[in-house]
């Protein structure tokens, strides 16, 4: 059908790059007031609503080449750090000249997410069903039929619950019969909506200081001096047996949430490094990380191991001989409480207690004296 083979379909896309444009660029005025909310590569997982204003190009087979402006409502909700789903609705309506073209659409969306930083560019893919209608001049028809629908666009976080969404989509519905005369239709939309989500992200725990027991130091053996003329020997006690001292350090300490970067300084570590560098006969010492058992296990091993080396190759560059140390990721295993609270919110605060299963420890065994 020759109003799908010429440019006209693409008029909307040049039209709105001046309003995308400016939408994008508020987006980074923001972006240093939002600096102060958001964690990078962090993400909160729970459900938001976001209702939006919407202009629609419609496809200029239906007789009604003006734009027209319209409302929606979404619910979505982050499923990994990759992906966001997003259920819901739009209507617009356009009007020239007498006649009338509205359009209802219900559906759901996938969203790849590029970032998880303040401003989250993404692309979106979806499906549902649309209500097509048509009245005045140009008659009076309507029908409902399946659609796809394909577009891009940013999220922006102004903190820990309130965000915006503008983005750019296309909507190709299948008609499927004759009753406007075609079978398919390509209408553009520009929605910028205003999202707030339900739960705050859970706030780290406080980190509980483990202090290792005092090795046993055995009093000095008594001397014992024969009254003879020439001294004996003196006798000295043997060296007490040697100890394992286990330190822990706790991950809110060492890295940001999610990450596995090490924050500066890190004077616990530097501690560490000294009294390795001071003991040369200290080898085969374990750098062992852990996670809890939220998200996935292939995401918390590769997690958990990213951490223990960095705390590795950290003690390596204070002089530690990288030969001295081993570096595993253990991912959620070795809890140390179990929780079985339904909400999320509840569930986090009871692991609370147990950081090292919440937020990941790194865990390093050295031999005293």
């Amino acid at each position: 059908m020759s109003p799908h083979d010429t440019p006209a379909n693409f008029r909307m896309i040049m039209k709105s790059k001046k309003a995308v444009s400016l939408a994008i660029a508020l987006l980074g005025c923001g972006n240093a007031y939002a600096q102060s909310y958001s964690n990078p590569g962090s993400y909160n997982p729970s459900w938001y609503v976001s209702p939006s204003l919407n202009l629609m190009d419609p496809d200029s087979a239906f007789g009604v080449d003006k734009r027209g402006e319209g409302l929606g409502l979404r619910f979505g909700k982050p499923t990994s750090p990759d992906w966001d789903i997003q259920l819901g609705g739009a209507y617009a309506r356009a009007t020239q000249n007498g006649s009338s073209y509205s359009q209802f659409t219900l559906g759901a969306d996938a969203l790849y997410m590029f970032s998880r930083s303040n401003i989250r560019p993404f692309l979106l893919i979806g499906a549902g069903a649309e209500r097509d209608k048509l009245s005045g001049n140009i008659g009076n028809r309507s029908k409902t039929s399946p659609f796809i629908e394909a577009g891009f666009g940013a999220q922006l976080s102004f903190n820990d619950q309130w965000s915006a969404q503008v983005d750019l989509r296309r909507v190709h519905g299948y008609l499927r019969d004759n009753t406007f005369g075609f079978n398919r239709s390509d209408n553009n939309y520009l929605t910028v909506g205003l999202t707030y989500t339900f739960d705050k992200p859970a706030a780290p725990a406080p980190v509980v200081a483990q202090r290792a027991a005092p090795a046993y130091v055995p009093p000095p053996a008594p001397v014992y001096v024969a009254p003879a003329p020439e001294p004996r020997p003196v006798v000295v006690a043997p060296p007490p047996v040697p100890r394992f001292e286990r330190v822990t350090l706790s991950a809110t300490e060492l890295f940001g949430f999610d990450s596995a970067t090490l924050l500066q300084p890190q004077p616990k570590l530097d501690d560490v490094a000294a009294a390795l560098n001071g003991n040369m006969r200290l080898s085969n010492i374990d750098v062992v990380g852990y996670t809890d058992r939220l998200g996935s296990n292939a995401y918390n091993k590769k997690l958990s191991q990213q951490r223990a080396d960095s705390v590795k190759n950290y003690l390596v560059g204070k002089g530690v001989a990288a030969s001295r140390l081993r570096a595993e990721g253990r991912g959620e295993a070795s809890p140390v409480v179990t929780c079985t609270d339904k909400n999320r919110t509840a569930l986090i605060e009871c692991l609370a207690p147990n950081r090292r299963v919440e937020v990941e420890q790194i865990t390093i065994e050295r031999r005293v004296n």
